[in-house]
């Protein structure tokens, strides 16, 4: 019976914690400088662990094991210490952008090791190596300032890569997206992403004449081709988007993102003529009842899913997301839906947005054409990935496998998120310095202005 009362109080705590949190990461925006949000960026840590102690008293409850206790713990002290230690080195870094991101791995965290305790070990493991990686990062950005001049050689890499994947990848689900090095298994294609972008924003950020837009345009149009052939659609599609976006963003031509429109759009019609995997995706799409025991299968799952959570949820271990093939890899907004409720789920997507949208409103303020379109770039990933995962698994768009950034299982999206946050950072730093250079210049002015 107490059991029953535990998991029932924490349900309201859940939304309400999430709630909050979700309140603070946009009342945010009002105030300009890190010094004056700061006690918002303290209420919403507040409300961050809340969530989590309050996860944790459902799983521990349902479960009676006190191995989650001591799990607790550690997940608690890690968090604490990446804020901590993030605003301590890099007191000119945002914020909102780790205490969103600490608020996404523990979510994930808790959601896979609900549904299974070893992945969930494991995802734990991996995000705290790549935040000791991502503490390097930002000065790593800052002083070597070569990076944007490196273009081409990105784009060698990139296609490199690429290409040595479709040689030598193992096929997942129909998909050659693994690489497999001493039994190890990991995503090139995720870590080329950033590659991508680093290419994308140091060409255009110098040459933005139409010869070099064309070959830019080509080179972007070969990733493109090859994740195709890999069969990794939903890759293939962010790194269009975001090649679109950032040339947009570069060059203020609506005719190139019009053109680029209608090129994707017929790439997209050809695609599905083509390939027998798409048009299967399509059709589960259009109408997955028709065919719930095979190809819509797990499309209808997600929406009962999704549907029988309710506003609060079930609770933790109160659902079945197992029912859901690869739920903890392409359907965790589903399983996030159906145990902690619509209102956990959409504050969720509310963060994701108000992530982005920072993300955004730090690339306004740098002036470096590089660092604006590197974070644009960045922050076109991340947003675009979300809603590839989200709309998914709604209907609202065909599947596309792609996972939900920091919360679905996999090593590499984890690694390759946390590091994208981290460049961010980095390009908080250049554009402090930005502003300092700035200062120095006008108080030259104003020495010499006297001495006259």
């Amino acid at each position: 019976m107490i059991e029953l009362y535990l998991t029932e109080i924490s349900k309201y705590v859940i939304a309400g914690s999430m709630a909050f949190f979700t309140f603070f990461s946009f009342l945010v925006f009002i105030y300009k400088g890190e010094m004056r949000r700061g006690w918002i960026y303290g209420l919403q840590t507040i409300s961050l662990f809340v969530t989590q102690f309050a996860c944790f008293i459902q799983i521990i409850a349902q479960t009676g094991s006190k191995r989650y206790f001591f799990l607790l713990m550690i997940q608690t002290i890690v968090l604490i210490s990446t804020i901590s230690m993030f605003r301590m080195v890099y007191p000119d870094g945002n914020r909102l952008i780790i205490n969103n991101m600490c608020m996404f791995l523990m979510v994930g965290m808790i959601m896979i090791t609900r549904i299974s305790y070893g992945k969930g070990i494991r995802q734990f493991i991996i995000a705290s190596a790549s935040i000791v990686i991502a503490f390097l990062i930002p000065e790593l950005l800052f002083r070597f300032a070569f990076l944007e001049r490196m273009g081409w050689i990105f784009a060698g890499a990139g296609l490199l890569i690429l290409l040595i994947l479709l040689v030598y990848g193992s096929v997942t689900n129909g998909s050659k997206i693994n690489f497999r090095i001493a039994g190890l298994s990991f995503q090139p294609q995720e870590l080329v992403k950033i590659i991508f972008v680093f290419f994308v924003a140091s060409i255009l950020a110098e040459r933005k004449d139409f010869k070099s837009v064309v070959i830019v345009s080509v080179i972007a149009a070969v990733h493109v081709i090859i994740l195709v052939l890999l069969k990794d659609l939903g890759s293939a599609l962010i790194y269009f988007v975001v090649y679109l976006c950032v040339l947009f963003v570069a060059t203020n031509q609506p005719l190139y993102f019009g053109a680029g429109l209608c090129s994707g759009a017929v790439a997209s019609f050809v695609a599905y003529k083509l390939f027998p995997h798409v048009q299967q995706r399509v059709m589960a799409w259009k109408d997955p009842w028709t065919d719930i025991d095979s190809t819509g299968y797990q499309i209808t799952q997600s929406l009962f899913a999704i549907s029988g959570g309710g506003l609060w949820g079930l609770g933790l271990y109160g659902g079945t997301p197992s029912s859901i093939p690869f739920v903890e890899e392409d359907f965790m907004f589903a399983a996030i839906a159906e145990e902690l409720g619509i209102i956990f789920a959409s504050c969720l997507i509310a963060v994701c947005v108000s992530t982005f949208l920072m993300i955004l409103l730090e690339a306004y303020k740098i002036k470096n054409n590089f660092g604006r379109l590197l974070c644009v770039g960045l922050a076109v990933t991340y947003i675009f990935q979300v809603f590839l995962t989200v709309g998914g698994d709604s209907k609202f768009i065909p599947l596309t496998g792609v996972t939900l950034p920091l919360v679905s299982y996999g090593g590499t999206s984890v690694m390759v998120t946390i590091v994208m946050f981290a460049l961010v950072e980095g390009e908080c730093l250049v554009r402090s310095d930005e502003r300092y250079q700035a200062y120095l210049e006008k108080k030259r002015e104003k020495i010499n202005a006297g001495k006259k």
